[in-house]
């Protein structure tokens, strides 16, 4: 199925994307806009992005990294400088 009918970017190649980035770096944080790039491409009208997500969600190995799990929220406040 086409998901982004801009770049011609289909379901099997964001999957494809998020797969070959959890294993190339099983700890990076996957975002919309490193699929993209991984795919050689880059987002135009932005009118996919709720069906680009819901396809990156469906994809096991969208998981955060467990070291990104370990940020507890106390650790956060304090880097952001907020409460």
């Amino acid at each position: 199925m086409i998901v982004c009918h801009c770049m011609n970017i289909s379901d099997s190649d964001i999957h494809a994307a998020v797969d070959w980035m959890r294993a190339a770096d099983p700890d990076t944080l996957i975002t919309p806009r490193k699929v993209y790039r991984a795919l050689g491409k880059s987002a135009d009208c932005g009118g996919c992005m709720p069906l680009f997500l819901e396809t990156m969600r469906k994809n096991s190995n969208l998981q955060i990294p467990i070291l990104a799990r370990s940020l507890d929220r106390v650790h956060l406040t304090e880097v952001n400088g907020r409460e």
